[in-house]
């Protein structure tokens, strides 16, 4: 990939905040490529490798005061590139480069703060204190006490002296707040006037990413062939449209369709990849085998892991008949990429399997192919309308690979499988009609295993309930419920038990998560 012209990038050194991510959407939404690295993973070799034209120091949980603490390679800083340390990275710049840190009581400050100018200016704050001082979201509890030599105070808060600090001659910049987070609502203007000042241009585009990424594709596979796992969903679709431009024929989409899908899904995946894409497409009819494999089966890991080892077991039978393929792809996004490195190197609980194609590329001897791995969810979305794609299939709500497996809890049947679709149906249509659909990151219905008495039309009725669920999230991590009205509720509701057979009453599911998660298994 050496022979690709690369985007001009910005190096962010993660040094294990929970809001390192959100430095990267800032500035991807300014055009500008980054890459997020853990502090532990960063050399000097690998810095003139990526030859930023600037670098960010994230924030952190630990204290630069204990020893053993993280810092930045200390040749970051002859560079001659600018620098932005944001709270924990402030601290590191001031340790490493002759400043003092001190730890405290007094030190923390956490929330909303304001931040005042305290006389010395920085091209970094163009846009700042126009109106007076300006609102920031603090989490520290140490504090930079001095700053390094050729520094000055710009602006101050009630907990930290040194707020925001600068050495305008190397184009060093320090935070103690966070201005990634909407909480700083002028947080945006910072990462704007340090990228102006860094020298870059905007060059990151989705007409110009699909470009590099088609030349990528054509370099790394040459004149093999290459298989994908399509699920129907935006990011595996996205690849595949992807990929289809840079090698044509040479790729072959595999849709395992494990009969758990939502009402008309797979007549209108295939219908889109082989007639508006023509791209070559086994449609792998295997409803029988997973819905068999899965009667009497209640435990929801028990559904998940018995849908992605037959998943795998598919994919490859169906897989192994193509001769010649070399490579296999996947939809990975950045934030896969991102949360397979930990700072801390410790070990995360598992919540859920995940369903997936996890172990075939060893399993098969092949090679990966990850086309937008560099990727947010709405960047691969953008990317998405750059190749055509259909607005209605790119802006789809997230779809679980299990299915309405895990939206049908308790034991699945097929008259179970046929309400929910029904009831599933209802609800986004209602959706739709109500404008909402854009503002919900995910909705759907779920089949509770629970029957219920009711009475329609003066006879008693045994009927399941169902449990509608919609969401707003950012990235799927954190969630809370959509507020609906109590009329939209009550309409959807009558819609359901009038127009679904087998259903006698409504709920709504107003957790947040966390404690829940999105789905209901």
């Amino acid at each position: 990939m050496t022979d690709i012209p690369p985007h001009q990038c910005l190096l962010i050194i993660d040094f294990g905040s929970q809001v390192t991510r959100l430095i990267a959407r800032r500035l991807r939404e300014l055009n500008v490529y980054c890459e997020i690295h853990p502090c532990q993973n960063v050399t000097m070799d690998f810095v003139r490798r990526l030859a930023p034209r600037a670098v960010i120091l994230s924030g952190g949980p630990d204290s630069v005061t204990r020893q053993g603490s993280p810092r930045a390679p200390q040749g970051i800083f002859g560079l001659g590139v600018p620098v932005l340390g944001i709270c924990y990275g402030q601290q590191v710049m001031m340790e490493q480069l002759g400043g003092r840190v001190e730890s405290g009581h007094s030190s923390a400050e956490f929330g909303r703060a304001r931040v005042t100018p305290a006389g010395a200016t920085a091209p970094i704050l163009d846009g700042w204190f126009a109106g007076g001082p300006e609102q920031v979201w603090m989490s520290h509890g140490d504090h930079v006490s001095r700053v390094a030599p050729g520094f000055e105070v710009c602006a101050t808060s009630p907990n930290a002296p040194c707020a925001i600090i600068a050495d305008v001659s190397r184009h060093f910049y320090a935070v103690q707040f966070h201005p990634e987070v909407h909480h700083t609502p002028n947080g945006a203007k910072l990462f704007e006037n340090f990228a102006r000042l860094a020298g870059f241009t905007g060059d990151w585009t989705m007409s110009a990413y699909r470009d590099r990424a088609i030349a990528a594709i054509r370099q790394q596979v040459g004149d093999a062939k290459v298989i994908c796992g399509l699920s129907g969903g935006v990011d595996s679709s996205v690849a595949a449209v992807l990929i289809h431009q840079a090698i044509g024929d040479r790729l072959t989409c595999v849709f395992v369709d494990h009969g758990l899908l939502r009402k008309d899904e797979a007549r209108e995946v295939v219908s889109m990849f082989r007639d508006a894409y023509n791209i070559p497409l086994i449609h792998a009819d295997e409803s029988e085998l997973f819905l068999g494999a899965l009667a009497g089966v209640s435990d929801p890991e028990a559904k998940r892991k018995t849908i992605g080892r037959l998943f795998i077991d598919v994919f490859q039978k169906h897989a192994d008949a193509i001769d010649g393929a070399g490579f296999l792809a996947q939809g990975t996004l950045y934030p896969d990429v991102i949360e397979s490195v930990s700072v801390s190197g410790g070990p995360s609980a598992t919540i859920k399997s995940h369903h997936n194609v996890g172990g075939l590329p060893e399993r098969m001897g092949l090679t990966l192919v990850e086309p937008l791995r560099d990727l947010f969810k709405d960047e691969v979305r953008a990317l998405g309308r750059e190749l055509g794609l259909p607005p209605g299939f790119i802006g789809r709500h997230p779809f679980p690979g299990p299915g309405l497996a895990i939206r049908c809890p308790g034991e699945i049947t097929r008259e179970k499988l046929g309400i929910l679709r029904e009831a599933d149906a209802v609800y986004i249509d209602q959706i739709r009609r109500h404008g909402l659909y854009d503002d919900i990151w995910q909705a759907f219905a779920a089949l509770l295993p629970v029957r219920t008495v009711g009475v329609m039309g003066d006879g008693r009725t045994y009927d399941y309930a169902c449990a509608l669920r919609a969401v707003t999230s950012v990235d799927g991590m954190t969630a809370d419920y959509y507020p609906f009205s109590h009329g939209f509720l009550s309409e959807t509701a009558t819609r359901i038990i009038n127009e679904v057979r087998g259903i006698n009453r409504v709920t709504y599911d107003i957790t947040s998560k966390p404690p829940g998660t999105i789905e209901w298994e």
